[in-house]
Parts: structure tokens; sequence; C-alpha cells
């Protein structure tokens, strides 16, 4: 069974940068395309923020495009999100997970707890 720890979240000023990471252990992380999702206040489903498959090929919701950055480390089994110019919507819980290729589903359960990012001045 996987394990996801994410971390890096914390207390920013909008315009501020934070750097996410997820670990992924108990999986063979190389071959899955990976995803960054985020919980906003007051919503009750996660969205999808993020991908990157397997090839290192990226992807990106409009709103965070030229702002966000995500990346991955095989040898390392981690999954990155650098978030530049930070704005309040930005403000969630952060979390990662695999993505299914084809149906776009989130790859393992359970997820883990999240990072909890604020941007606020």
């Amino acid at each position: 069974q996987a394990q996801l720890v994410e971390s890096g979240g914390g207390l920013v000023q909008p315009g501020g940068s934070l750097r996410l990471s997820c670990v992924v252990s108990g999986a063979l992380f190389m071959i899955y395309d990976m995803a960054w999702y985020r919980q906003s206040p007051g919503n009750q489903q996660r969205e999808l923020v993020a991908t990157i498959n397997s090839d290192g090929n990226t992807d990106y919701i409009e709103f965070v495009k030229g702002r966000f950055t995500i990346s991955r480390d095989n040898a390392k089994k981690t999954l990155y999100l650098e978030m530049n110019s930070l704005k309040p919507e930005d403000t969630a819980v952060y979390y990662c997970n695999g993505r299914g290729a084809r149906t776009g589903a989130p790859t393992f359960a359970p997820w883990g707890q999240g990072t909890q990012v604020t941007v606020s001045s």
C-alpha cells in the first residue's frame, strides 16, 4: 500500500513563494503519472492543480499557469510543486496523488494528510 506524505506548506504573504514536497513510499513511483490537488476552504471536493506524467510532461490549470511548476525526482520518489506569486485564492490544503493515464482518477488510497497553504497579509 502506497503512503503519501506532503510537506512544505505554511503562511505566506501575497506575492510570496513556497515549495511543496510529497514523498511516496510503497509504490514504484517512476512509472506513475502524478498530480497535485488542492481543497479550498468551504469546498468539499479536491481540485486538480498540476500534473506530470512518467515522461516528465507537465500540465496546469489556467489559474496557476506561469506561477506554479510541478517536478519530480524519481530517485528520491518525491514530487514537488514550486509556487510563486501566490494569491489569497491559492489558500488550500494541498495533496499529491497518482493520476490514472486513461481515467484521470486518483491512483492511491488513502490520501495523505495534505499540507496547508495560507496566503494572507
